[in-house]
């Protein structure tokens, strides 16, 4: 494949004993009905996988429409149907566009290139399975923010579905499956059989217009969809599945120095991070300099047992900015929410608003770090320190959480305008330290269960000055996550 384009106290007379008895059965109530108002947020996001066999004929999308058949395709799971898929794409390509639609049945095939507009409508029962033998997956070169493949170095496995320097493509469905068939890759990694970085499953690189809907991705060998410096994204309706142990990196969505970029209504279950909004890495993305910003993340349910439902980073060297998180469900997760960077990123995370978030069982709520030193090459920039300010918290609704918030900030990389309203947590860890705080500068709004570290000023819902921080730069930490 060539590159080509939850305590209250209360203290009186014998006789008021039912007070506290009441406002906790009061508190009980109000929390309870919380959660139902935000489970219905997020419950139409399955509603669509409830209907079995509920679609009708493939709709007509382009003006030319072909079947893979009609390039000679056979979906017995045994034919490689890689020069099939690859004359399809010639004639949408010579017709200046068009539709391919993949039929039930499953079919193997090594990678292949899009074109430009262009729509690959994959029926349901119709798999397009990932051939298990790298030496049909072509090699491509590293990306420019990155210096060398992410993995090792050197050039890096293409996708199984690529696109570069394309417009107007559309991926969608009756949600049938696109499978990487990840085990091969995850073997060979865990055995350090690979000499190059693991293939994503989807990607596309400088391209815009893009919309990938109603479709199924499992078992990426790495990242499940990689949109690398492109513009105009939406994912809508995609589930995202791979193991949640034993299958690494295999994070669901990477937007990666994209801007103007919409994901919702998804299922993500994966063996690394749901979601990860990147920017390039140390010193090579710094020199690129293409931001991750305008990104909206919307009524998704998501549950990471290794890492985090939704983070930002650590690869941020480019900056990340103006996004947009809410009405989203993380459960039985080992966190719901990261930000990640370290010393020599560079770069800088701003203006993040995370609102009506849920975590059902989840180890920790709220998490971020600035010591994840993971690097390049020896050549990053020790003085290159990322700015981390303007991150809000509102409608945070959880139960079963050991330490809801852990933020640790550092003399360096201090983490500036941090606001939190409007939120509960339950908590399952009897510990002192469950809201951690190092070198943060903020506030807490209103009422905030539990009680918030002392390095954040407090405000009435009124927005009147309650107190003023009393701890700013002393470490709350007292263990890591």
């Amino acid at each position: 494949m060539a590159e080509t384009n939850g305590r209250l106290h209360s203290h009186g007379p014998a006789p008021r004993r039912w007070v506290p008895t009441l406002l906790t059965a009061l508190w009980a109530l109000a929390f309870a009905s919380v959660f139902i108002w935000q489970s219905s947020s997020v419950r139409s996001i399955s509603i669509f996988r409830s209907i079995s066999g509920a679609y009708g004929p493939i709709p007509r999308l382009r003006n030319h429409v072909y079947n893979l058949t009609d390039f000679g395709g056979v979906g017995d799971g045994r034919t490689v149907n890689t020069a099939a898929f690859e004359k399809a794409v010639q004639a949408i390509q010579a017709r200046g566009g068009g539709q391919l639609n993949v039929l039930p049945g499953v079919w193997l095939t090594a990678p292949f290139n899009l074109t430009s507009h262009m729509t690959l409508f994959l029926a349901e029962g119709a798999v397009i399975l990932g051939i298990q033998d790298e030496y049909y997956w072509p090699l491509l070169p590293a990306l420019p923010s990155y210096g060398y493949g992410r993995e090792e170095k050197g050039p890096r496995y293409g996708s199984l579905i690529h696109g570069q320097n394309l417009k107007d493509v559309i991926i969608t469905g009756h949600n049938g499956t696109i499978n990487g068939q990840g085990q091969y890759w995850w073997t060979k990694y865990k055995t350090r059989s690979l000499n190059f970085t693991r293939p994503r499953l989807v990607q596309f690189l400088f391209s815009k217009d893009i919309i990938i809907s109603n479709i199924t991705l499992l078992n990426s060998p790495f990242w499940a969809f990689h949109p690398y410096d492109c513009k105009n994204i939406t994912v809508s309706n995609v589930t995202i599945l791979a193991p949640l142990n034993g299958a690494p990196n295999t994070d669901g969505i990477d937007p990666d120095s994209c801007e103007d970029m919409l994901i919702e209504n998804c299922y993500i279950s994966v063996g690394d991070d749901g979601i990860a909004i990147k920017s390039g890495w140390d010193q090579y993305g710094i020199a690129y300099n293409r931001p991750s910003k305008n990104i909206l993340i919307r009524n998704i349910t998501v549950q990471s047992l290794i890492s985090a439902g939704i983070s930002i980073g650590s690869e941020m060297s480019g900056g990340i900015s103006n996004i947009t998180i809410e009405n989203i469900l993380f459960f039985q997760s080992r966190r719901a929410i990261r930000i990640k960077t370290s010393p020599g990123r560079g770069g800088f995370i701003q203006n993040i608003s995370y609102k009506n978030l849920t975590f059902d069982n989840v180890r920790v709520g709220i998490i971020v770090k600035t010591d994840y030193n993971e690097h390049a090459d020896e050549g990053w920039d020790r003085k290159a320190f990322p700015t981390i300010s303007g991150i809000s918290f509102s409608g945070i609704r959880g139960w079963g959480v050991r330490v809801p918030v852990r933020i640790h900030g550092s003399e360096d990389i201090p983490i500036r305008d941090v606001e939190f309203q409007d939120f509960i947590v339950g908590i399952s860890y009897k510990k002192k330290h469950i809201f951690q705080c190092s070198f943060v500068q903020g506030r807490v709004v209103g009422d905030v269960f539990p009680k918030p570290c002392d390095n954040l000023d407090v405000y009435g819902e009124n927005g009147v000055l309650v107190r003023r921080a009393t701890q700013l730069n002393v470490s709350d930490i007292d263990y890591d996550i």
